[in-house]
Order: structure tokens, then C-alpha cells, then sequence
């Protein structure tokens, strides 16, 4: 019987929200303040799913401390306290919507999870606002 195993994590980086082929006006009218040339930062919460059946070998889905270990090497080493239009090169030509980084996120991952597993991720860009891909 397939259960879910979860992973919460969190990291800070800056943004600018901006799509290069319209003018200010536009993007001011669509973005708003997550326009700002100076760019704002957020406090991401981040939490992974992976959903299987259970190892009888070890009583494991996955391994905490592995799924751990592959995030921050995978997502915290390369988002945290980064300007993701800036440092990083999957938002240089992507607008880093919480939409596009949680993909940017899973597809970060995904070759690193067993293909038997069901894996999404949850992504909090506020307290309030949040978005959710499953590949």
C-alpha cells in the first residue's frame, strides 16, 4: 500500500518578476512590486513528496537523511541566498515565477528519485500563497 514521505526544507533568495519583451508599463501592470529593478526576496518553504510502497527490508519509502541530503545539494547549494535572475543559470532566461521555480525544482530532483516513485513538491513563496507540481 503506497504512503507519502515528506521533506520540509526552506531557503532565501531574491527575485524580479519581469518578462524582457514588454515595456515597463506592462510589466509594472501585470507584476507589480514583484517588478522592482532592485528585485525583493522571499523565504521559501519548501516541502518534497515521494509516495511508494514500503521497503520490507528497511521500513522505508526513502531515506530521510538521503532525501535531505539530495535537496541541499541539489536545491539550498544552488537557490539559497542567490538572486535567482542573476546567480543562477535556469531563471537567466526564465521568469523565476514560484510556478517556474517549483518545476525548476522537481525536474532538479526527479533524476535522482527512483522511477517507482510518485514525486511532487510544494512550494511557499508567503504564508499564503503557495503552488504545487507533480511532475
Amino acid at each position: 500500500m503506497p504512503i507519502t514521505v515528506c521533506r520540509k526544507e526552506h531557503f532565501n533568495a531574491a527575485h524580479r518578476l519581469h518578462n524582457p519583451a514588454w515595456n515597463d508599463e506592462q510589466n509594472q501592470i501585470t507584476f507589480g512590486k514583484c517588478n522592482n529593478p532592485h528585485y525583493h526576496g522571499h523565504n521559501y518553504e519548501l516541502i518534497v513528496r515521494l509516495t511508494g510502497d514500503i521497503d520490507p527490508a528497511t521500513g522505508y519509502v526513502y531515506d530521510m537523511k538521503r532525501l535531505s541530503d539530495l535537496i541541499k545539494r541539489e536545491i539550498l547549494d544552488t537557490f539559497d541566498h542567490r538572486n535567482l535572475n542573476l546567480d543562477t543559470e535556469e531563471f537567466r532566461h526564465l521568469n523565476p515565477t514560484a510556478e517556474n521555480i517549483a518545476i525548476v525544482i522537481w525536474n532538479r530532483l526527479r533524476p535522482h528519485v527512483e522511477e517507482h516513485l510518485t514525486m511532487s513538491v510544494t512550494l511557499y513563496e508567503t504564508e499564503r500563497n503557495f503552488v504545487e507540481y507533480h511532475g
